[in-house]
């Protein structure tokens, strides 16, 4: 069978990606009047190195046997995500006018009945468990394919994550990558004072994963650590990402409020010209 492309496979510039996909975010919250900008804003570096990049994946393929499978663990960042899907070909640009309306396929937490999208999410800690499933499946068939679930931070609370995260090392699924979006903050507060995760590192290590940390918005050291072989022989792959929850918008970064307010207009235009200007294309 017929190699599935990489996106881009070094011609798309996830950097201006990554804008676009902030600015079409901030869009469609502002327009649907819904929640969850800063979610989007942390991890649409990471969205864009994906897609840009890593995943081998074909827009007019999105359902190629052999194509990598990405599953978006912290569903309520859906925004993102839609915003690469049309970015990339996947998607008519234009759908995104209809996210979070009523008979809209662009629902509020991320659906798989998108093109692109693998498994629809919004209940914390599924991701991870569904993409062991997946992984698992594509060893004993001995496919190449790679599954890659992102999740965030607070969703390491939930106690299905870290079975799945002794499945995935108990079975050697060195064709898992987890991602965390480390930003530090949940819906009311941050994730010290909800439930302290630390020491993050020193427990992915000891349940048998290879770990890496990484700035999370850093594309080069994201394009290092997601391209490529496995790590670690026989070892599922865990990278930290420490990210700013509301990156590139400055009245929104680390602010724990953008977690479910809404812009105005008058505000969506001040973060447009932010991501837009010379501070939103570091």
């Amino acid at each position: 069978m017929k190699e599935t492309p990489i996106i881009g496979a070094g011609l798309q510039d996830t950097r201006a990606l990554a804008t676009r996909i902030r600015g079409q975010a901030l869009c469609m919250v502002t327009q649907a009047k819904a929640s969850h900008i800063g979610s989007a804003l942390s991890i649409a570096d990471i969205v864009a190195v994906l897609y840009g990049r890593a995943l081998r994946v074909n827009p007019a393929a999105p359902r190629h046997p052999q194509r990598d499978r990405f599953i978006l663990s912290k569903g309520h960042a859906c925004v993102a995500v839609y915003a690469a899907l049309a970015e990339t070909g996947f998607i008519d640009r234009r759908l995104l006018q209809t996210y979070g309306t009523d008979g809209s396929m662009l629902m509020a937490h991320i659906s798989h009945k998108v093109p692109g999208a693998e498994f629809s999410t919004g209940a914390l800690g599924h991701g991870l468990p569904f993409g062991t499933g997946k992984a698992m499946a594509a060893k004993r068939r001995g496919e190449g394919w790679r599954t890659v679930v992102l999740t965030s931070d607070g969703e390491w609370g939930e106690g299905s994550n870290w079975e799945a995260a002794l499945f995935a090392a108990h079975h050697g699924l060195d064709n898992l990558v987890c991602i965390i979006d480390y930003n530090k903050l949940q819906s009311l507060k941050s994730v010290d004072e909800t439930l302290r995760l630390e020491p993050l590192h020193s427990k992915f290590e000891a349940f048998g994963w290879a770990v890496r940390e990484v700035d999370g918005h850093d594309h080069d050291a994201l394009i290092q650590k997601l391209e490529g072989p496995p790590w670690e022989s026989g070892k599922p792959m865990m990278l930290i990402a420490h990210t700013t929850k509301g990156k590139g918008v400055s009245f929104m970064e680390n602010k724990v409020e953008w977690h479910y307010r809404n812009p105005t207009a008058e505000l969506l235009d001040v973060a447009l010209a932010e991501i837009e200007g010379p501070a939103g294309n570091a």
